[in-house]
C-alpha cells in the first residue's frame, strides 16, 4: 500500500517513512511545496493531511487532487509520530510488521 504524508515537521519526513515502513507501506512525504504537489503525489492508497503544519494552499490543492482520483484522506492535526501511528492502524486496521 502507497501513503502520501502532506504536511509535518522536515527533521521528521525519515521517521515518518520509517513508520510507514514498519506498517509495510511505502510512504512519499511533502512538508513543504516544492512545485505542484498535486502532480508529484501520484496516486496513492491513502492521503494523510497534517493540518497543523501545513499551508493552506497546499492543503487544497492536495485535497482536489485525492478528490478527483477518489483517494480516501485522513486528517490529523498533530505532526507526530504517535499521530502517524494511529491513523494507520485506524485506517488499515493492522499493526506493525515483527521485526
Amino acid at each position: 500500500m502507497s501513503v502520501v504524508i502532506v504536511g509535518g515537521n522536515e527533521c521528521m519526513e525519515c521517521r515518518y517513512k520509517e513508520i510507514c515502513k514498519q506498517y509495510g507501506h511505502e510512504a512519499k512525504v511533502f512538508t513543504k511545496e516544492r512545485g505542484s504537489v498535486a502532480r508529484k503525489m501520484g496516486c496513492p492508497d491513502l492521503l494523510i493531511m497534517f493540518t497543523g503544519t501545513v499551508s493552506h494552499k497546499m492543503m487544497t490543492s492536495a485535497a482536489a487532487e485525492a478528490k478527483r482520483h477518489c483517494i480516501p484522506i485522513e486528517w490529523a492535526h498533530s505532526s507526530s509520530a504517535s499521530a502517524l501511528k494511529k491513523v494507520l492502524e485506524n485506517h488499515a486496521g493492522n499493526s506493525p510488521m515483527p521485526v
